[in-house]
């Protein structure tokens, strides 16, 4: 009895007190749900990434896929350091090779034929090559070769070879500022 008594003298109180203990069981409620959302999607995020990790492997323990990468990644680094090596001495083969062209025809005669003569300059990456130039005459052609060292020639030129020279001399430059 008495405490149907109390209970009817504090009614008011009570039921103030209940709906503030069910509104506290319901905030509580709510941030449980919102952190288990938050669980799920960073259980989401973490088996995209395990499943990332192990693609392309067998399965097995996460030691063992761990030493499956290592071990690609060293392949992977000796297999560059190879291309790295081929790189260089293809770089050094490709200068000893004919780079650089320059031609210039004319007629060395003043008034007579056309242009049926040329000079040529072939030259490599290091400045190294010929200069051919042929002269064409009404009954005869002759042609000579010169050597070139760094762009240099140790015979006397023409101003016709020098100017071939010239010539495959400027193609260099362009090329660098391609490069």
């Amino acid at each position: 009895m008495a405490l149907n008594q109390f209970v009817m003298d504090n009614a008011g109180w009570l039921w103030l007190v209940t709906l503030l203990i069910a509104v506290i069981a319901l905030l509580i409620a709510g941030a449980a749900l919102a952190w288990a959302f938050w669980l799920q999607s960073r259980l989401r995020k973490v088996d995209a990434e395990y499943r990332a990790l192990v693609a392309g492997t067998s399965g097995g323990d996460l030691e063992q896929i761990l030493h499956d990468h290592i071990a690609q990644v060293r392949a992977t680094t000796q297999r560059l350091d190879e291309l790295e090596a081929l790189a260089r001495q293809t770089d050094l083969a490709s200068r000893r090779s004919l780079q650089w062209l320059g031609v210039l025809r004319f007629n060395p005669f003043d008034e007579v034929g056309g242009d049926q003569s040329f000079a040529l300059a072939l030259v490599d990456g290091y400045g190294n090559g010929v200069v051919v130039s042929s002269l064409h005459m009404r009954d005869v052609t002759r042609v000579y070769a010169k050597p070139l060292k760094k762009w240099e020639a140790e015979h006397h030129l023409t101003d016709e070879e020098k100017q071939a020279i010239v010539n495959a001399y400027a193609l260099q430059g362009q090329a660098k500022k391609k490069d």
